[in-house]
């Protein structure tokens, strides 16, 4: 038997799927490309989550772990906050990202040492963590951080990711690549989901003529904020904070 990777397997949200499968077939694998259609929203913010990290992240369990940050903590008043940065991360150009890097993104920013700064607030905030694993708070220095790099990019309309080889995010990413293409009308993103041209589509019904075994609402058919085609696997637990998995289906699914 293959030896699975546990961390591989948790760090992704793949964990869940593992345990309710009852064939090998569930099991993540590498390879294939993810293609999306999206509303003009939903694209910028996929595109962010995808090429760029974010300092924390809420996990599709909704627990807030560390994404860029392993540690971090607060003075009493909840308004110094100071943040360890994990070892190891670099752009997508191979530099080094660093404390440095974080400046002038948010807020009044100081460095203490290369992997450590501090932010200190205007007024006291206990959930800052929190607010850090939102959409639009990704750290956009340089070329990125993410999983995925800029392969294209026409912005607002096209983009095309390809996977980075030498991630520290080893246990999670199992596209090749990924494209999102932006559709402003509804009906022609559920068109091109019905069709075929894509996998996953930010709409909340499927088109009259497609056919529903063919799909799955997510992220429950009761709150569906989009669709995807069978012909990705989704973990049991999706994230519900934002859409698309929170943003990060390009590092929790993979092809059927």
């Amino acid at each position: 038997m293959t030896r699975i990777d546990r961390r591989a397997l948790f760090a992704s949200g793949a964990a869940a799927a593992l345990l309710a499968a009852t064939g090998a077939s569930a099991l993540p694998k590498r390879g294939g490309r993810l293609r999306a259609a999206l509303s003009p929203e939903l694209f910028d913010q996929a595109v962010a989550a995808t090429v760029f990290d974010n300092l924390t992240e809420i996990a599709a369990d909704g627990t807030l772990r560390g994404e860029l940050a392993t540690d971090w903590s607060s003075d009493a008043e909840a308004r110094v906050w100071r943040f360890k940065l994990r070892e190891g991360v670099k752009f997508h150009d191979g530099t080094a990202f660093d404390a440095a890097s974080v400046g002038g993104f948010m807020w009044n920013v100081a460095t203490i040492d290369d992997l450590t700064f501090e932010i200190t607030l205007d007024a006291p905030n206990p959930s800052l963590p929190y607010l850090l694993a939102q959409p639009g708070f990704e750290v956009r220095a340089a070329t990125g951080t993410g999983l995925y790099e800029v392969q294209k990019l026409d912005a607002g309309r096209h983009f095309i990711g390809s996977r980075v080889e030498d991630h520290w995010k080893q246990g999670a990413g199992w596209f090749d690549s990924v494209e999102f293409v932006q559709f402003s009308a509804e009906q022609i993103r559920g068109e091109a989901l019905r069709d075929g041209l894509v996998d996953v589509a930010d709409v909340i019904a499927l088109d009259d003529y497609a056919d529903p075994r063919d799909f799955q609402t997510l992220p429950n058919a009761h709150a569906a904020t989009h669709i995807a085609s069978r012909s990705v696997t989704v973990p049991v637990t999706v994230g519900k904070s934002w859409p698309l998995d929170n943003l990060r289906m390009a590092e929790r699914w993979w092809m059927a």
